[in-house]
């Protein structure tokens, strides 16, 4: 009987690489709108029992986080196309004007991977042959010129991943008064648990640790900012 072929089970999550990118990005904005707006919340109540007073400050640090999020992302994803777009004119350029450079920088590029100087050479020479531009792209600058990330898409997921992160400590605000920051609290580090658990399974990384770092980070940011919020209240009665 020929023994199974089977001898490390790989695990998969069914999503190629770009997918996982965004949903690690949602899964971090959603983080960066609970810690954001629930540090501006409590902090405000720490200072002013005043439940209007409260949800202006929230609502205001929900839009204003979402739109720099927003912001920040497609500035940030359209200097990368763009410097993607400029490598990959270039090395259309360098095809175009100095194909025999090319092919023998390719080859260089599989030897250096531990092929042989000519088994390089052939894997060179065919995937030229096959599409000259997609092989010297995808071995020189790891580009997908078919797949180059969206800025206007990167902009909208994280706006919207931060505004459902968001909600959540904003929603908190309606507990009556003396169970507010405790309610605000609670519900925070039971969504950061839920994010910290989500960010470790998409990255393959532990969920114990990366849970734990999750909630310990964001109940620093409540404490630190229900604290001066607290003091400045007391200093400004």
């Amino acid at each position: 009987m020929q023994p199974h072929l089977n001898a490390h089970p790989e695990w998969h999550t069914g999503t190629d690489s770009s997918q996982l990118n965004w949903l690690r990005a949602a899964v971090l904005g959603a983080n960066d709108g609970i810690v954001s707006v629930a540090a501006v919340v409590v902090g405000v109540a720490g200072a002013a029992a005043d439940v209007n007073f409260i949800l202006t400050a929230g609502v205001a640090a929900l839009v204003g986080g979402a739109l720099s999020m927003a912001v920040g992302e497609y500035v940030s994803v359209s200097t990368q196309r763009d410097t993607e777009k400029a490598l990959l004119q270039k090395e259309r350029f360098e095809l175009e004007n100095y194909p025999e450079q090319e092919l023998e920088e390719l080859a260089d590029i599989y030897q250096k991977k531990g092929l042989s100087s000519e088994t390089a050479h052939v894997v060179a020479r065919e995937l030229t042959a096959k599409d000259a531009f997609a092989a010297h792209v995808d071995a020189e600058l790891g580009i997908d010129p078919h797949d180059l990330t969206n800025p206007w898409h990167a902009a909208y997921a994280s706006a919207a991943s931060f505004l459902v992160g968001g909600i959540i400590p904003l929603a908190m605000v309606f507990t009556p008064e003396y169970m507010r920051v405790p309610a605000i609290f609670a519900g925070v580090l039971v969504a950061l648990a839920i994010t910290g658990s989500l960010s470790a399974h998409v990255g393959g990384a532990d969920k114990k640790t990366a849970t734990l770092r999750n909630i310990a980070g964001g109940a620093l940011a409540m404490i630190i900012t229900f604290g001066v919020g607290k003091l400045f209240g007391v200093v400004g009665l």
